[in-house]
């Protein structure tokens, strides 16, 4: 048997700004993440930064690596067409990019993208009701949801409008059969809002395959989520969890920093 291939990319850090740097570190930590959570479809997702400085450069996984093998340095370098600008052996995933380019270009205060295909996202994508209002995690989902049809492998560029005008200014979008999406003003962000739209999906499907009437959460509760999540997190958002997320992949495997 022939043993596995070991991986290795030349440093980055001393050829970015140190901006760049800490931005790579924290994509590579957040794809790593992805992955220790249970939520990545071997190499068939995405999440994406903007480069610090830029409105058209981008950082993207190399396709092909999985989730955790991703390190700060493999990061792809794009622009706003998914046009390579760095030279990495390794190819963007068109599919990819057509949803996170099409957010990018509106959403100028999202650096961050993320879409997963999760089984319990998908799950719930496929429900006509999409995501009900039973649990503490998806009355923040629901305060900030937006609902977008399946049109197919995202390849088509006249998608693009549609997918933006669904999305809106809103956090969370449920992409129908297909998975969810968070945007953030930072990565930190972006992973702590996938993390609860993924809890409110999870929770959900274990509620209903209870096979009990649902108690259902009033919407004057709902409405108030926004506020109620400022006062639960400091109004530090993701960064409050984000140095303990840190420190777990630290004690897995500290790699994903090169």
């Amino acid at each position: 048997m022939n043993a596995p291939e070991k991986l290795a990319f030349p440093s980055m850090r001393d050829r970015v700004s140190a901006e760049e740097w800490q931005v790579r570190q924290d994509l590579a930590a957040c794809y790593r993440l992805v992955a220790d959570f249970g939520w990545s479809d071997l190499v068939f997702t995405h999440i994406t930064a903007r480069v610090p400085g830029t409105e058209d450069q981008f950082l993207i996984n190399p396709y092909g690596l999985m989730f955790d093998e991703i390190t700060a340095s493999s990061l792809v370098k794009i622009d706003i067409n998914g046009n390579k600008l760095d030279d990495s052996p390794y190819p963007v995933n068109p599919a990819g990019f057509t949803i996170h380019s099409a957010v990018h270009a509106v959403r100028h205060d999202a650096l961050c993208v993320m879409h997963t295909h999760s089984l319990n996202g998908v799950a719930v994508s496929a429900q006509k009701g999409g995501v009900l209002p039973v649990s503490q995690q998806s009355i923040f989902v629901l305060s900030s949801l937006g609902y977008h049809g399946y049109e197919g492998v995202a390849l088509n560029e006249e998608e693009k409008p549609r997918l933006v005008a669904d999305l809106g200014d809103k956090t969370y979008l449920m992409l129908r059969n297909h998975g969810l999406l968070t945007v953030g003003k930072t990565i930190a962000d972006a992973f702590l809002n996938m993390y609860i739209f993924e809890a409110a999906c999870t929770i959900q499907i274990r509620a209903q395959a209870g096979g009990n009437e649902l108690i259902t959460i009033p919407q004057a509760i709902v409405d108030g989520a926004k506020r109620q999540s400022k006062v639960a997190t400091k109004s530090q958002g993701g960064m409050l969890a984000w140095p303990g997320l840190l420190r777990r992949l630290d004690r897995q495997d500290p790699t994903w920093r090169d």
